[in-house]
């Protein structure tokens, strides 16, 4: 059985696991119809935590604060102790109908973090990220309050999520020179079948020593099968649309025809694939099965050959960037 890993989160000093579970899928049914109850998440994160995941990522988004609420719960009766997991949560989107219950303002920030705090039934998160750039709130009033939050003691560190690099470097640039807290993670979108982020964003990171946890990394299940196996997730979602179209499924075939030859699921050498990736600190996986779970810890382990790993890259085209907003 696979041993997990734990790594260095870019160049701080937190440990996480190699694999960081993404609790998106776990909510209200009545925000997303893929989304599990409590009930049905349960065994899903009992599994994680018993394969030695230690990294959890949510939003107050996820669910309208559902996802935070079960997040909360969950880890708390599985761990026992707050010590023994990393906690992400993230502020961005609309949670109101309000002019100020959405954006990165000043206002947004401080009540956000607040209200992350009592859903998730904790007095801190170890990594608060911004979900999106806010376009109408200047940067210095976003990294300010960040920095307010982390001196409460209501986060240990600060992450982005997709942007373009020259907007990620102006906030690093802001903070440095005012004496706040910088990010020490990107969270972007980033898999086989979608690999801008390679141009600037991952280089940038890689130099800068921030860590790499991406979002969708086997595409929202293209890379995985699930897409033709026409789960309740891929008829219903249509964000995937937007992102993959027919020029990923070339892709996709590599992708299953290196697991047949190795007689593994298509999950983990996708999976592995980005593990390979010197930038990436921890894929952010989706899972509603614990055979998900599974595979996504055996990734760890499968180490691919430079003939493997040229093959699965040769069939990738350029795509218009995606996922920022």
């Amino acid at each position: 059985m696979t041993v997990m890993e734990y790594v260095r989160l870019g160049a701080t000093g937190l440990k996480v696991s190699r694999i960081c579970l993404g609790m998106m899928t776990y909510g209200s049914p009545a925000w997303r119809p893929w989304a599990l109850d409590e009930a049905a998440a349960e065994p899903i994160v009992r599994q994680a935590v018993e394969r030695g995941i230690t990294f959890f990522d949510t939003a107050d988004v996820y669910s309208q604060g559902a996802s935070e609420k079960i997040t909360g719960r969950l880890l708390a009766k599985l761990f026992g102790r707050r010590d023994y997991y990393v906690l992400a949560t993230k502020v961005h989107g609309a949670m109101g109908g309000g002019p100020n219950d959405r954006g990165l303002s000043r206002k947004h920030i401080l009540s956000g973090i607040d209200d992350s705090l009592r859903r998730l039934g904790t007095d801190h998160v170890d990594l608060y990220q911004i979900h999106r750039w806010d376009p109408e709130t200047p940067i210095e009033e976003t990294m300010e309050a960040l920095h307010d939050v982390v001196r409460a003691g209501k986060a240990r560190y600060i992450g982005a999520s997709s942007m373009w690099t020259w907007q990620f470097a102006k906030a690093q640039h802001v903070a440095e020179r005012h004496g706040w807290t910088r990010f020490v993670s990107m969270q972007p979108h980033y898999n086989l079948a979608y690999r801008e982020e390679e141009r600037e964003m991952l280089p940038y990171c890689l130099d800068s020593g921030v860590g790499v946890i991406p979002w969708s990394p086997l595409a929202r299940g293209l890379l995985a099968g699930s897409r033709a196996a026409g789960t309740t997730r891929s008829r219903t979602d249509d964000f995937a649309k937007q992102l993959y179209g027919d020029d990923d499924l070339a892709v996709a075939e590599v992708v299953r025809k290196v697991a047949g030859d190795r007689g593994v699921p298509a999950a983990q050498v996708a999976l592995a694939w980005l593990l390979h990736q010197d930038a990436v600190t921890a894929p952010i996986i989706g899972a509603s099965k614990t055979g998900h779970i599974d595979d996504a810890v055996a990734a760890v382990d499968l180490r691919l050959s430079d003939d493997e790993l040229a093959a699965l890259a040769e069939p990738y085209r350029p795509h218009p960037v995606t996922g920022h907003s």
